[in-house]
């Protein structure tokens, strides 16, 4: 009570001062009554899809002949609002854009600066200022540089290889996308991409079973391709985006990712193995001069990138051989007869071939020699024959996919080896 009376003057009398009434510390019965009324005569406002009789006297709504409205098509309000300028990251007159453009090469510009030091730092401090023994120059030399040359030319075949554009073919008329947006129900709406997508060369589903379509492009997503929201498109075969070399990996350039990758621990590897008794000798103080110092980071910058890449290339290592993705490996691809992990695996090695290719004298060159086009790829033995579009899959070098009366040759490529950087 005392703190009720409290409450009460402290807040009541600056109002009784003024000629107002104070509040009351208690819920007037009378207001919290017609509060509920208000709440429970609230229509659904479309939240609710029944219109029947018995689900208005559930819900209590204030206007009886209240019905839903039409729901509309699963893709129309988003593709909507996607699609509009000012969330399109390819609207190209505005200064966000080339601001949203320049920060994604910081991440470049800061490795191309580590790697450039890095061969400072081993050239001029280690070789011609610490080193005496010219043979032991001459063979550090050459391999360091065989190893920077390669892995600069994988690094950038990354980075500069153009993403490949899906067929046209998977891609909707105008017709039958304003039918897309236009239909009253899921079932409408998977009955359109049904029948558009039955001579297409696809076999993943959604994990409801239903064709994969992608609303920002508007085409039907081919098997393994995935849409990527920093770069605004679909990307054939997607791994991952790596921010690292800005741009996507994908079915493009997933070989020069895997070289860059392995020359780049050889690098590390190389550097650390190679100025580990100058490193030594520094610590211990036998190497003076504040030059010097470019080894001590040298060794510790080289071992820290060592460590980090030996994990990311020897678990891209595991995917190779088992034919999956990154995107695949934490979510398995949805055929007909369910999710299956190992859905596309043909064998360690002819999934090794599928992204280094047949021919292995340009196995460690980062020149573009995977197999297949990106669109249609070889099944295991378990999903051929499951779906209307692939009858029959062979190995990775002589597999077809039959499309109604037309094949589709799996090796057709998409990508000219004369236009690959």
């Amino acid at each position: 009570r005392a703190a009720v009376a409290l409450y009460s003057f402290s807040v009541g009398a600056p109002l009784l001062l003024r000629g107002g009434v104070a509040p009351s510390p208690w819920p007037d019965p009378e207001a919290e009554e017609a509060r509920r009324a208000r709440k429970w005569k609230r229509p659904c406002r479309g939240v609710c899809r029944n219109s029947s009789e018995e689900h208005r006297q559930k819900h209590h709504h204030y206007n009886q002949d209240y019905s839903p409205p039409r729901r509309r098509c699963p893709i129309s309000r988003r593709a909507s609002h996607n699609n509009t300028p000012m969330f399109r990251m390819d609207n190209r007159g505005s200064g966000c854009w080339w601001c949203v453009k320049a920060v994604k090469w910081i991440p470049v510009v800061f490795i191309q600066s580590i790697v450039f030091w890095s061969y400072y730092a081993y050239v001029v401090p280690l070789c011609y200022e610490t080193i005496e023994n010219n043979v032991q120059k001459v063979f550090y030399l050459i391999f360091f540089h065989i190893l920077f040359f390669l892995f600069l030319w994988s690094y950038w075949q990354t980075i500069a290889t153009d993403l490949v554009k899906v067929p046209d073919k998977f891609k909707l008329p105008a017709a039958e996308m304003e039918k897309l947006l236009q239909a009253e129900s899921e079932s409408a709406h998977r009955q359109i991409l049904e029948r558009f997508a039955q001579d297409l060369p696809i076999t993943n589903r959604t994990i409801k079973g239903e064709i994969r379509f992608c609303e920002q492009c508007q085409v039907v997503k081919p098997d393994r391709a995935h849409h990527c929201s920093v770069c605004g498109t679909c990307v054939l075969k997607m791994d991952h985006h790596c921010p690292w070399v800005n741009n996507c990996v994908g079915f493009h350039n997933y070989k020069f990712f895997m070289l860059f990758l392995a020359y780049a621990l050889l690098y590390c590897i190389f550097i650390v193995a190679t100025s580990l008794q100058y490193f030594i000798m520094f610590w211990r103080g036998e190497l003076p001069g504040m030059g010097k110092f470019h080894l001590l980071f040298l060794f510790f910058v080289a071992l820290m990138f060592a460590i980090s890449l030996n994990s990311l290339f020897f678990y891209h290592c595991y995917l190779i051989l088992h034919n999956r993705s990154t995107l695949e490996a934490f979510r398995p691809p949805m055929f007909r007869t369910g999710k299956d992990k190992d859905g596309f695996s043909l064998g360690k090695y002819n999934n090794f071939q599928e992204v280094f290719g047949d021919n292995s004298r340009l196995w460690f060159l980062p020149v573009f020699t995977s197999l297949g086009n990106g669109v249609v790829f070889p099944v295991g033995s378990q999903h051929q024959g499951v779906s209307n579009t692939y009858n029959s899959m062979g190995s990775t070098q002589n597999s077809t996919a039959v499309v109604g009366p037309t094949q589709v040759d799996a090796n057709e490529p998409l990508v000219d080896p004369a236009n690959v950087v």
